[in-house]
């Protein structure tokens, strides 16, 4: 295939680039600087609404993963419109720049979240439930809507709303280990609440299977099949790293030191993958404790 990937630097983009890569594809990135000669990319700009138009004809697949990161500051009112923004600019001037292709693009694949759900306790979510009510939740709800022209392109199109993604080398797992390590790490809250998890190695798996899966499309909750509470995966994390984890940060002290970003944290949302799974995708990774030690090992 030939691949089109935004976000091609980022924790995911970059895994899934280096797959495809070796796999014998031929990827194209869109980046927001200028391209170097020969390098396989192609420049777009979300905030001006300028693509490369030419960088998308004979185009096989299409994989969305742009988008601030929400964890990189608090949420300020600006901070707020950055990540609203992010996502849905990006995702209408891709999705419409797709549509007008000639010829289109099979499939898109565009990342979403687990945020997209919101605070829902103990409930299993399959792809059907509403979005929530809170900022982040109406925020990937519009995310997700965003991707519609290309839909309505005739573009086979999959939302990955991912669980959250464990890897030593970056995102959440990356900035637990420090405290862990130093016999600090505790669950967060009463711990009682549901984390829907899942490898960076079967993140990448996923995004590959959903770009050659013809049956698959629409929303898709990505997440091991086993979600765990987060006292079971302090208690798992802390015995990978062989470290007590007998500490609490409750709920006032997140408050205070994260802000509105406190709630997304101590959200529980438990996601039912049987979508994915009934596609024919294969986890790798489905218990935390083991998937764990295996990371931390290497």
């Amino acid at each position: 295939m030939k691949v089109l990937i935004t976000g091609s630097s980022g924790f995911i983009g970059s895994a899934l680039t280096a797959r495809l890569l070796a796999e014998g594809q031929s990827v194209v990135r869109l980046v927001r600087r200028e391209p170097a000669t020969g390098s396989g990319e192609a420049r777009w700009d979300p905030e001006s609404g300028y693509i490369d138009d030419a960088a998308l004809e004979g185009i096989d697949g299409v994989v969305h993963l742009a988008g601030e990161n929400i964890a990189n500051r608090r949420w300020d009112d600006a901070q707020k419109a950055r990540i609203r923004d992010s996502r849905t600019r990006g995702a209408t001037l891709l999705a419409n720049a797709l549509a007008r292709t000639t010829p289109t693009p099979r499939r898109l694949v565009s990342a979403s979240a687990v945020g997209y759900y919101g605070d829902r306790g103990a409930e299993l979510l399959g792809e059907d439930e509403p979005p929530g009510n809170d900022f982040i939740a109406q925020a990937t709800a519009e995310w997700e809507n965003a991707a519609r022209p290309a839909a309505d392109a005739g573009i086979r199109v999959a939302v990955m709303r991912l669980g959250m993604v464990f890897d030593p080398r970056g995102g959440p797992l990356k900035r637990m280990l420090l405290p862990f390590r130093m016999g600090l790490g505790g669950k967060l809250g009463n711990g009682r609440q549901y984390m829907s998890w899942l490898s960076l190695e079967d993140a990448v798996s996923a995004f590959v299977h959903a770009l050659t899966a013809d049956g698959l499309s629409g929303p898709v909750n990505v997440c091991a099949p086993q979600p765990v509470t987060n006292a079971e995966f302090t208690r798992a994390l802390g015995r990978a790293l062989s470290r007590p984890a007998f500490f609490a940060v409750p709920r006032f002290a997140l408050r205070i030191a994260l802000g509105e970003m406190a709630d997304a944290v101590l959200f529980s949302t438990n996601m039912s993958s049987a979508k994915l799974v009934e596609s024919g995708f294969d986890f790798r990774h489905t218990d935390i404790e083991a998937t764990l030690k295996e990371m931390l090992s290497r």
